[in-house]
């Protein structure tokens, strides 16, 4: 097993981190959200190197039926997980951070949120790795998420 752990951002009543090897940027981890979203602008995003997929999709979250870009990143980075090719949702928004990280990028890992010690541990177990896959399908409207281990 590879364990890692991230600092918890104090300030913020939700669990934030700040993402060291991507651009020192703020992202908020939901344990309900199902995509990742981008709420800061096309244009910043474009700049980070994220590639436009598709101009507009419906998806569901924020509080309702909204719609944003689809996007790539080429490599993103969450402490030592690597997410090459991942898929991500533009949508400008009023949010207190620019990124905002669902639970299904933790899928068939084991994470903890420590609001205690203000940290994130995540575990990769061994039939698990570090590169992960994370895909978003719009298959006829719907938006699909798959999160896999890339070996």
């Amino acid at each position: 097993m590879k364990q890692m752990t991230l600092e918890l951002i104090e300030k913020y009543q939700h669990p934030v981190v700040r993402l060291n090897k991507f651009h020192n940027i703020y992202a908020m981890i939901d344990t309900g959200a199902v995509y990742p979203v981008w709420m800061n602008g096309e244009e910043r995003l474009q700049r980070l190197g994220a590639i436009k997929k598709k101009a507009s999709v419906p998806f569901g979250g924020l509080g309702g039926m909204t719609s944003g870009a689809l996007y790539k990143i080429p490599i993103f980075q969450l402490g030592g997980l690597l997410y090459p090719d991942m898929g991500i949702i533009a949508h400008r928004s009023n949010f207190p951070v620019p990124l905002l990280l669902p639970a299904t990028m933790f899928n068939n890992l084991i994470y903890e949120i420590n609001n205690m010690t203000h940290r994130l541990n995540i575990t990769v177990p061994d039939n698990e790795s570090i590169s992960r896959n994370l895909t978003i399908k719009d298959e006829g409207g719907h938006l699909r998420v798959f999160c896999t281990s890339a070996e």
